[in-house]
This record gives structure tokens, C-alpha cells and sequence, in this order.
């Protein structure tokens, strides 16, 4: 990591936006410590973005899990990787989906519907644009809004991963303890 987490926070807001994110994930978010105590400013924003994502989409929990995952993963964000399974845990997504992701095109782990969607995440966020025959695919499987809502799924996660992976931000563990807290709810493993 390249800039030293601030563990004790300066603010009323600060100390109750750690004090949630240790609630909701069980440790204090490495980005909330490096980033949001060094910016606070920007952390209503960021709250309201990661707050649609989770409750204002049409899309379906899982599916955006595995978006998140996937460009985190494309784009090399270990802390993104790391929290986007962690909802992956909390939307109940397979451990063995999970895991074919980087394979999703060839899996039977994922529907024509999600293999359309990761392709076209994948392809804009390794060129910044998709081809017709991708966008063809995805519009057989999504109305007009949801892919806008998987595009700006792509924009936020590519946004996340640019603030984190140059700051050094790797994997807090996060997953680990999704899958903690999962089997104290009475979900256990998922399969």
C-alpha cells in the first residue's frame, strides 16, 4: 500500500462511515482508511453510487456481482475482486460460479443472459467500446435499460478500480468474512 490508512478519524461523518463499514463487512474498508479520510467530501457520492448498485437496478444481485468481480478482476483490483465476492456471498451466488468467472464463456455455471453481459463488460472495459456483434448479443437478453444500468455498472466498477489499484489497495479479506458471517445467519456454505 502506498499511502498509510488513517485509523482514527477526524470527523463525526468519518468515524459513523467507519463505523458502518465495519458493521456491514466486519473491518473498517481499507479504502474508507487510505482514500474517503483523505477526501471525506467525496464519500457521500460514493456512498450513493454503491447504494443503487445494491438496491436501485433492475438487475438482479447477482448478476451484479459478477460484473463487479469480472472488471475488477480484468483491471486487476484485488480489493475490488476481494469485496465483489464478498456480495457475491451476501447474494448468494455459487462459490463454483464464482470461481468459473474467468472462464464464464465456456462454464455451465452461467445462462446465454450472463455470458451476454460479462462479454460486453469485459470488451468495453478492455477497449472502451463494443462491437456490434456484442451489443447484438446483449440486446437479445436486455431491455434498453438494463444495459444502461450494466454500462454504468461498468463505468462505476472501472471508476472504483482506477482510485484503488494505483493507491496499492489490495484484498481486505473481505470474502473470508462474508463467508463468516453467512454460516453465523444459518446460510452456510453456498454451492
Amino acid at each position: 500500500m502506498r499511502l498509510t490508512p488513517i485509523e482514527y478519524p477526524s470527523t463525526l461523518m468519518l468515524r459513523i462511515a467507519y463505523w458502518m463499514t465495519k458493521r456491514a463487512y466486519g473491518r473498517v474498508i481499507t479504502p474508507m482508511k487510505v482514500v474517503y479520510a483523505r477526501m471525506p467530501k467525496v464519500l457521500p457520492m460514493s456512498r450513493a453510487m454503491a447504494k443503487f448498485a445494491h438496491s436501485g437496478l433492475r438487475l438482479d444481485q447477482s448478476l451484479v456481482s459478477l460484473i463487479c468481480t469480472h472488471v475488477a478482476s480484468i483491471n486487476g483490483c484485488g480489493f475490488c475482486v476481494d469485496i465483489g465476492e464478498a456480495h457475491a456471498v451476501f447474494a448468494r451466488v455459487p462459490v463454483d460460479k464464482m470461481r468459473a468467472l474467468p472462464n464464464y464463456a465456456a462454464s455451465t455455471h452461467y445462462s446465454e443472459r450472463e455470458r451476454a453481459a460479462l462479454a460486453y463488460v469485459e470488451e468495453i472495459t478492455k477497449t472502451k467500446n463494443a462491437t456490434d456483434n456484442t451489443f447484438a448479443a446483449l440486446r437479445t437478453h436486455f431491455s434498453d435499460e438494463e444495459i444502461v444500468e450494466i454500462t454504468w455498472l461498468n463505468a462505476m466498477e472501472n471508476y472504483y478500480n482506477l482510485i484503488n489499484r494505483p493507491l496499492g489497495i489490495e484484498s481486505d479479506g473481505l470474502c473470508i468474512l462474508a463467508e463468516k458471517k453467512a454460516e453465523g445467519r444459518g446460510q452456510g456454505n453456498r454451492t
